[in-house]
């Protein structure tokens, strides 16, 4: 059994001024509008979770979001993977045992089932397979057409793996003009390194960087949090996910 773990989170100061710079403020995303938003839940399944005490960590943080974003009236949504045979380019790169248990981890009964038991969804979330790391490349999944279906225009992603299937989905995301927004908290990886790494691209090239207090913030107040002081653009952001005030 595996003990939980937060984060240590950071986006250096000078990335921050750098946008402050080009744009006038901290943020990429001032506001959300709660109807347009979708909170995309990435492969929070037993197979990652288990083993993994960032992903554990995280699940309180996921749930917590997930109630407070159909609260506010906006959608839910999670993404399982797809059971794949793999390709030859896959089994070469990976090796024929690791490839075959990644691409039959939790592909198994129905699909709602498929996540971390811990999770309480509700009817209306949507649950989709993705044949891809990213539910929004082509042929990956329908997430795309459903959500635009919804008229989303938002997307709030997080889950595991931090540096492969979230930067994916969020990197396609904005691909499809999306507005991303990576929840820093509610996201995992291997080690802090890996995290911040992802946080770094997102937010240099991609989308937003938010804590989940931040977020539910705006669900809840449309508020504009684009104010910055000189001294917090100056510094380094981080905390853990146990004091996410903090990090605003």
């Amino acid at each position: 059994m595996i003990e939980p773990r937060h984060h240590t989170w950071a986006i250096e100061g000078r990335e921050i001024d750098r946008h402050v710079e080009r744009r006038g403020r901290r943020h990429g995303f001032d506001r959300l509008t709660p109807a347009s938003t979708a909170l995309v839940v990435v492969d929070m399944t037993p197979f990652f979770v288990d083993q993994n005490p960032y992903a554990l960590g995280c699940t309180a943080v996921i749930s917590r979001l997930a109630e407070a974003v159909r609260t506010a009236g906006g959608v839910v949504a999670w993404t399982v993977p797809a059971l794949v045979e793999p390709s030859t380019a896959r089994r070469e790169f990976l090796g024929d045992e690791v490839a075959t248990r990644y691409a039959s981890a939790d592909t198994g009964g129905p699909i709602r089932r498929r996540l971390w038991p811990g999770f309480a969804l509700d009817d209306d979330d949507i649950v989709v397979e993705k044949t891809r790391p990213s539910a929004f490349f082509p042929g990956s999944s329908d997430l795309h057409e459903r959500l635009v279906g919804l008229g989303i225009d938002t997307i709030v992603a997080c889950g595991t793996v931090a540096n492969v299937c979230v930067e994916a989905t969020v990197r396609d995301a904005s691909a499809l003009d999306y507005r991303p927004v990576i929840v820093a908290d509610a996201t995992a990886a291997a080690t802090d390194a890996m995290l911040n790494a992802t946080l770094r691209t997102v937010y240099r090239s991609f989308g937003d960087v938010r804590s989940a207090d931040d977020l539910i913030r705006l669900l809840v107040d449309d508020g504009d949090q684009s104010a910055t002081s000189p001294d917090t653009r100056r510094s380094i952001i981080s905390s853990t996910s146990t004091s996410p005030d903090s990090r605003s």
